[in-house]
């Protein structure tokens, strides 16, 4: 069906939460108040890599409203291994980054609790710690996990991502590195000796903080006998952080129920990082505990996205992009994490190319664990490629965007990893951007245009949905996600479309981990894998209303149509009851089938991923260096925009986080592992007046197996900006910068060299 076909689907439609986070009315973690709880503050570690030598914590214990300062000797899961940000709750023997929870102190307030924390007294050992990339490699680098590095066996914070198997593993001689995988085709080597042009050059992009809004906040409730808890969460996944709790406090996963709560964002690193810290302490002293973490604290002790640095040579042969070769390094912290293998995904699967290799290479160093930020991996993959993309078709001397729509990926097309493309749409996005305005507007003085594609595959997982009609003719739907971006407004569309009500009529409630199953919300794949499932447990309940009116009509089921809330006989509309009233008849009647209750269960055979292109004109002040956005375009492929105000907002938060990703943003360490910006007053992000128009367009190539034709939004939308702003660096001013950010300091170096 067509968009026009439909009464609601494919209208915009406002978040159904919308009113209540505009005035504050809305509740979150750190609004939360139970009985008796008290509030727990971390102590962190100051040191990049030490040993504790002894924690005295006796004088602390004896200040005002201090319930408990406890250690990881302390705690329920003090015979647990530490093998992942998540389950590293409290440190055991040595510390490995700045900012990993050492202590915590209890209190009754918040303001006790800070207070207490000075009186701890922990003294440390300090060890050689490695902190660099490139140096972390080397073999005389201290190596942070001489026995290998311990695992487990699910990672949350990957769960953002289709994650890639293991490909092969390389016998390589490279120091702190936990996996190494090659991903080959073809004769590479070959290719680039009959090559016309080969480009061959070193990106490196910055480690950076997702900044969501609202930092971490967990409250957790134990019952008074320590065999339930109760956790109330800001997190992308409660049936995730439901199992990884139960399985590091060694509880039955029926004994620990997840209230998730308002959200205010996430972008990955919303997995589990706080939980399994408060549940212990929780336990520990038998009393809610709430911690919330401060936005300093948050960036020290969380998990940023990691630095990469790509070696990237590509090869040109008769207009044709002929070999492609690279190798990634990727900075993980302290811990392990599957950012290579996406990397490669992409790098390698943009654009036909018979001969590839590509080696990744995850590497430790006593910086901070890193997670997924939107798209792991993508981004900083396309910032490689696309750059080059840009570099070869000068070289050969044709138009960039000729020479993409020549090479452009389609169906059965591999990716980097070798895996065939499903359906998509690339192309189309490629051909939309031909005919924008934008490609024929001039350009001033200092002024550029740049333009780079990008896409991710999108996850897929079974869900399921409950349907249930009021006896006021209020519709509820219940799902198991959490709502991070909008997502019930779109399934109220669903529902209201199904049942012939108006949107307005429908509720989504997303409930605890008692309700229904639904996947984590990341990796662009809620409304891909809810959707179907909604649709089903509407289209249950409308089955079971059609067959009550027919009985109360007299008339057939196949007869009846439900429109505007109400029930009538095709050809008579005079006469209708209301799908309340039938709700009501239902709850009522005996010996019939019940209430109106619709379950529906889908689990999609594939997955449908979503290309995009932006298109970004910026102008560059060649005596300082400062890029100011001029324009921004971003065209997507969304399948079928189920609520096209959902969509644009999507895409424009992704532009803005381009931006920000371009330009300004980095976590930066020192030689000694201590956080330079790990406050607002050091982290750049764009501000207001930094931010041109954005222009959302959207391309609806129907995905094959999504509801409504749907495909995943969230990722694409920040993965071609940063490249596309180099791309348009490079054409206002002629300088190639391949290091993120693009400061002005970088480029003012640029064009002074």
């Amino acid at each position: 069906m067509t968009t026009q076909e439909y009464k609601h689907i494919g209208k915009p439609f406002k978040l159904t939460d919308g009113l209540e986070k505009v005035t504050g009315y809305a509740r979150y973690v750190a609004d939360l108040e139970l009985p008796g709880m008290v509030i727990g503050k971390p102590i962190f570690s100051p040191y990049a890599h030490a040993e504790i030598i002894e924690i005295d914590k006796s004088e602390a214990e004896q200040m005002p409203g201090v319930v408990a300062v406890l250690t990881a000797e302390d705690m329920p899961t003090r015979d647990r291994t530490i093998t992942s940000r998540n389950s590293a709750i409290l440190a055991k023997g040595r510390v490995l980054w700045v900012g990993q929870p050492v202590a915590i102190v209890v209190a009754e307030t918040a303001q006790q609790a800070a207070d207490a924390l000075d009186f701890v007294y922990i003294d440390y050992a300090p060890l050689p710690a490695t902190i660099d990339l490139l140096a972390a490699i080397k073999a005389d680098s201290p190596t942070l996990w001489p026995h290998g590095l311990p695992r487990d066996d699910e990672d949350l914070g990957a769960l953002h991502g289709e994650t890639t198997e293991a490909v092969e593993v390389i016998n390589g001689a490279l120091n702190n590195v936990s996996a190494e995988n090659s991903f080959s085709r073809g004769d590479v080597e070959t290719a680039f000796s009959e090559a016309d042009a080969i480009v061959e050059r070193r990106y490196t992009t910055a480690s950076l903080h997702q900044m969501y809004m609202e930092p971490h906040a967990v409250i957790a409730d134990p019952d008074p006998l320590g065999r339930n808890i109760t956790i109330y969460t800001s997190t992308q996944g409660k049936f995730q952080v439901r199992g990884e709790v139960a399985k590091l406090l060694n509880m039955a996963v029926r004994n620990v129920l997840v209230e998730p709560m308002t959200f205010g964002g996430g972008f990955g690193a919303k997995y589990g990082i706080l939980e399994p810290l408060t549940a212990a302490t929780a336990l520990a002293v038998r009393r809610p505990v709430k911690i919330v973490f401060t936005r300093s604290e948050d960036m020290l002790a969380t998990t940023p996205a990691p630095q990469m640095i790509i070696d990237l040579k590509l090869a040109a042969k008769d207009g044709k992009v002929s070999g492609l070769k690279g190798r990634v390094l990727t900075d993980n912290g302290v811990f392990g994490f599957g950012h290579g293998g996406l990397a490669a995904m992409m790098m390698g699967g943009y654009y036909k190319c018979d001969n590839v290799h590509i080696d990744t290479y995850e590497v430790h160093t006593n910086t901070a664990p890193v997670g997924a930020y939107r798209a792991p991996g993508a981004p900083q993959a396309t910032f490689a490629i696309e750059s080059s993309i840009d570099e070869l078709a000068e070289a050969i001397g044709v138009d960039k965007l000729a020479f993409r729509l020549d090479n452009a990926a389609e169906a059965g097309d591999m990716m980097g990893i070798n895996r065939p493309w499903p359906s998509i749409g690339y192309k189309q996005c490629l051909e939309r951007l031909a005919a924008h305005p934008i490609m024929q507007e001039p350009l001033g003085e200092n002024e550029g245009l740049g333009f780079a594609g990008g896409g991710w595959p999108t996850a897929v997982s079974p869900s399921e949905a409950v349907c249930r009609v009021d006896s006021d003719g209020t519709v509820i739907i219940e799902t198991g996600n959490v709502d991070v971006t909008g997502n019930s407004a779109s399934f109220a569309l669903i529902a209201a479309e199904t049942l012939g009500v108006e949107p307005e009529n429908v509720v989504v409630k997303m409930g605890n981990t008692e309700g229904p199953y639904a996947p984590g919300s990341g990796g662009s794949q809620v409304t891909y894998s809810v959707a179907g499932s909604v649709k089903e447990s509407a289209e249950n309940a409308r089955t079971n209303l059609l067959k009550i009116a027919a009985d109360e009509f007299e008339a057939a089921a196949d007869d009846i149509e439900l429109a505007n809330g109400q029930a009538y006989v095709k050809g008579v509309p005079d006469k209708t009851l209301s799908i309340g009233k039938l709700a009501g008849i239902a709850r009522n009647k005996r010996g019939g089938d019940g209430p109106i209750v619709g379950e529906g269960r889908v689990s999609v055979k594939e997955n449908a991923p979503a290309f995009t292109v932006h298109a970004v004109k910026v102008r560059v002040n060649p005596d300082t260096g400062e890029v100011t956005p001029l324009r921004y375009v971003a065209i997507q492929d969304v399948g079928f925009a189920l609520n096209p105000l959902m969509v644009t907002g999507q895409m424009h938060g992704g532009m803005g986080q381009s931006l920000g990703m371009a330009l300004l943003e980095a976590t930066v360490y020192d030689e000694n592992g201590q956080l330079l910006s790990g406050s607002l007053l050091d982290y750049g992000m764009p501000q207001i007046d930094q931010v041109p128009d954005f222009e959302a367009v959207f391309v609806e190539n129907a995905s094959p197996h999504g509801p409504f034709g749907a495909r995943g939004i969230g990722e694409p939308p920040i993965i071609g900006g940063p490249a596309a702003i180099a791309n348009a660096i490079k054409n206002a001013t002629g300088a190639r910068i391949d290091t993120l950010p693009l400061s002005a300091e970088r480029i003012w170096r640029a064009l002074h060299a």
